[in-house]
């Protein structure tokens, strides 16, 4: 008996978002597609079009495709977000925002166009709904676990999500996309931000703020004595934990440590000197616990890429917490999302504002700390 619900299918042009279109055609729901453009030179235009976009070659997994366009707000939320953040000193994460602002947002736009009751997509994690409250869990596949980009999605978008790969591997949506005819289903997946060609962020600043290089090159690169050692191409053109391209040279490999956007400087150390086991973030959203009134344990990554790791997390207000890391993390950089797990659970994340050096233990520190969390 077929499914009456009607769900908006989120729909990339990948073999990933086509495979979870065709299995929620497979499990019986009525399917709609939606490709949301973001790259064109014009402004939004939310008027649904139909799409010549064809996902399989197998009739039973055909069904309707529209597009509308969000480029507009791509380029003043995304874009701009992330060439601002550069020009702060920061390190962002564009996709991130980009699946709060425009993926989920324009999704739940088309359901209401289109009259659909849920969205939908390819991403790698899962939702639960346990003890009263939806839930964002890691994907099974571990080597493709996305929910560290979804940390940024509330109760009410969780409500309404489906994510149909959540519980298989990269492996096993291959194997689905060649059975169910997907056109793309040998397609090498993308790395890269959609915006920024050949994922070279440096090129990109220099292409769309072509006065940018010519206002900053020539800023100090300082040591940890502070002596001036080099002079550097612009801040923005420079990565906390960037060792390649400094242009200066040492009887021992130098990285940067932080970037100083008021004065145009790069601060520069040895590998040991990145190491740190405290931050503060912001723009902190819980999902599956309400803001903690006292330190929680969690572990935390604090990028895509990194590993785990036990931690203390401590409220400081509504929106902003303090993280103390049991050992020490590589290369902290304000900007990059930290995501706080207990288990298989997202629990919430923030971006990263400032990696803190460890302040000194003193006798009056070690009685004050009895009776809290211990880290």
């Amino acid at each position: 008996m077929k499914n009456k619900e009607h769900v908006i299918v989120g729909l990339s042009g990948g073999v990933d978002s086509a495979v979870a279109a065709c299995m929620l055609v497979e499990q019986g729901y009525r399917v709609t597609g939606l490709h949301i453009k973001v790259l064109d030179h014009s402004d939004d235009n939310l008027n649904l079009e139909e799409s010549s976009l064809i996902i399989s070659d197998r009739c039973e997994y055909r069904f309707p495709v529209f597009s509308f366009n969000l480029s507009g707000s791509f380029r003043r939320d995304i874009i701009a977000y992330f060439q601002q953040a550069y020009l702060a000193g920061r390190t962002p994460n564009p996709c991130m925002v980009c699946n709060k602002l425009i993926k989920w947002n324009g999704l739940l736009k088309g359901a209401e166009i289109l009259q659909a009751n849920r969205i939908a997509t390819g991403h790698y994690a899962r939702i639960a709904f346990k003890s009263g409250r939806y839930r964002l869990l890691k994907g099974t596949d571990r080597q493709k676990d996305q929910s560290y980009f979804l940390w940024m999605l509330g109760i009410e978008e969780l409500s309404k999500t489906i994510l149909p790969l959540g519980t298989l591997t990269k492996p096993e949506v291959r194997k689905l996309a060649r059975s169910y005819g997907v056109r793309s289903a040998e397609k090498k997946e993308s790395q890269e931000i959609c915006f920024v060609p050949d994922n070279d962020y440096r090129k990109f600043l220099h292409s769309s703020l072509p006065e940018l290089s010519e206002k900053l090159k020539g800023g100090k690169i300082i040591d940890s004595e502070g002596k001036v050692i080099g002079r550097h191409a612009g801040y923005p053109f420079y990565t906390i934990g960037q060792r390649k391209g400094l242009g200066i040279s040492s009887p021992e490999p130098l990285y940067v440590r932080s970037l100083d956007a008021e004065k145009n400087r790069l601060h520069v150390g040895s590998k040991v000197m990145l190491e740190c086991r405290r931050l503060t973030a912001e723009q902190v959203n819980w999902i599956g616990i309400d803001r903690p009134e006292r330190p929680i344990r969690a572990s935390a990554r604090i990028r895509y890429r990194d590993t785990e790791g036990a931690c203390s997390v401590v409220s400081l207000s509504e929106n902003r917490v303090e993280v103390v890391f049991d050992n020490s993390k590589q290369s902290i950089a304000p900007g990059q999302a930290v995501v706080f797990y207990q288990g298989e659970e997202v629990i919430g994340g923030g971006i990263i504002e400032e990696a803190l050096a460890d302040p000194p233990l003193d006798s009056h520190q070690a009685s004050s700390d009895k009776g809290t969390v211990k880290l």
